[in-house]
C-alpha cells in the first residue's frame, strides 16, 4: 500500500499534541485498508513538556515518530526538518496546535487521488485573528503576487497535501532562506485548493510576535523576487528626470522673472527627500546582502538533536550541505591547479 507521511512542527504545544494524536489515529484508521501512514512531529525546542508528551505517544502508537530539534527554528525550520524525514508516497503538511484540522485530510486525498499533486487549504475565515492580522495578511498576500513572478493563491495555508515528486524537489533546493509556501508554488506541479474555515487553537497560547512576523514577511517576499532592487535605477531615473526639469523651469524664470525667493527652505526639503529615499533603497539592498550573507555562509536551516522511530537519524539537510561543500572545495582546487 502507499504511504501517507504527515509532518507537523510542535512549539510548546504540550496541550494539544495529545489530542493532535487522538484526531490523526482516527484518520489513519478510517483509511487503514488503503494506506500505510506514518506522522513525524518536529519537536521545534519547546520549553514545556511537549517532547514528553510525544515520547509517551510514540511509545504507544509507532506510527507517530518523532524529530527533536536543538532548539527553535521557527515555523520554517520546523517543516523543512520534517520534510527532510519523509518517505511517503504523498506528505501532509500542517500545524499541531489543531488549527489545521484532521479531519480536512482525507478531502486532501481525495483530490491527491483525482491527480493533484498539490492540494491546500483556502481559508475562509480565521476566528481567532486580530483585525490588524487579518489587515496585514492581505497587504502581505496583495504585495507579494505584485511582484513574485510565482504568486501565492490568497489565503492559501501551509496546511497543504504535496506529492513525493514535489517533496524530493522542495529538498533539493539548496537556500537558506525559504519561505516554504511561496516555494511550492514555484514547483509548480497540478494544483488545487479547498476552502475550509479556520478553527481557533485547540490549547496553550500562540507564539505569534508581531516583530518576527514581519521579519520573516519582509524575507519572503525579498526571498520570493528580485522585482524589488529593480525600483532603485527607475527611481534614480525618475528623480533624475525631476531634477533636470526642475532646473530647467527654475533657469527660465530666473533669466525672464528673476530670482523670486531665496529658496533655502525648498533646497533642504528636497535634500531632506532625497536622502531619505536614498536611505531606504540602502536598507533595501542591505536586506539583501544580509540574505546573500546567510547563503554563502550555508549554515543548516535546523539541527537535530536526536530522533524516536526514525532508524537511522539522518538530517538529509546537512547531508547535502556537507556534499555541496566539498563538490565545491574540490572545484576550486581544480581551477588552482
Amino acid at each position: 500500500m502507499k504511504l501517507i507521511s504527515i509532518v507537523t512542527p510542535a512549539y510548546n504545544e504540550g496541550k494539544c499534541v495529545d489530542e493532535l494524536a487522538r484526531r490523526l489515529a482516527i484518520v489513519f484508521d478510517a483509511y487503514a485498508d488503503r494506506y500505510d501512514f506514518e506522522a513525524i512531529v518536529v519537536e521545534n525546542g519547546s520549553a514545556d513538556d511537549t517532547y514528553a508528551r510525544l515520547s509517551a505517544i510514540h511509545d504507544a502508537d509507532h506510527r507517530f515518530k518523532v524529530v527533536r530539534l536543538l532548539r527553535n527554528f521557527d515555523m520554517e525550520g520546523g517543516m523543512c526538518a520534517g520534510l527532510a524525514q519523509v518517505r511517503g508516497d504523498a506528505c501532509v503538511i500542517m500545524a499541531s496546535d489543531l488549527q489545521d484540522p484532521p479531519e480536512l485530510i482525507p478531502r486532501f486525498i481525495e483530490q491527491w487521488e483525482l491527480g493533484y499533486e498539490n492540494v491546500y487549504q483556502i481559508v475562509t475565515k480565521r476566528t481567532d485573528n486580530s483585525l490588524f492580522r487579518r489587515i496585514a495578511a492581505q497587504i502581505f498576500y496583495w504585495l507579494i503576487n505584485r511582484i513574485s513572478d510565482h504568486p501565492v493563491p490568497r489565503n492559501a495555508s501551509d496546511f497543504r497535501l504535496v506529492d513525493r515528486k514535489l517533496v524530493d524537489a522542495f529538498n533539493a533546493m539548496p537556500e537558506r532562506n525559504r519561505m516554504v509556501r511561496s516555494m511550492w508554488t514555484w514547483v509548480g506541479g497540478k494544483s488545487v485548493g479547498i476552502e475550509h474555515e479556520r478553527p481557533a487553537r485547540f490549547g496553550g497560547t500562540t507564539a505569534f510576535n508581531t516583530l518576527r512576523t514581519a521579519n520573516f514577511a519582509v524575507r519572503g517576499i525579498l526571498s520570493s523576487s528580485y522585482m524589488p532592487l529593480k525600483v532603485i535605477p527607475l527611481a534614480g531615473a525618475t528623480f533624475a528626470a525631476i531634477s533636470f526639469i526642475g532646473i530647467a523651469v527654475y533657469a527660465t524664470r530666473a533669466i525672464f522673472f528673476g530670482v523670486p525667493f531665496a529658496g533655502f527652505g525648498t533646497l533642504v526639503t528636497l535634500n531632506l527627500l532625497l536622502f531619505g529615499f536614498l536611505f531606504m533603497l540602502l536598507g533595501l539592498m542591505s536586506e539583501y546582502v544580509g540574505m546573500i550573507f546567510e547563503e554563502v555562509r550555508g549554515r543548516p536551516t535546523f539541527v537535530v538533536r536526536d530522533a524516536r522511530g526514525l532508524d537511522p537519524v539522518v538530517d538529509g539537510e546537512q547531508r547535502s550541505i556537507a556534499q555541496r561543500i566539498v563538490r565545491r572545495d574540490a572545484e576550486t582546487l581544480d581551477r588552482v591547479r
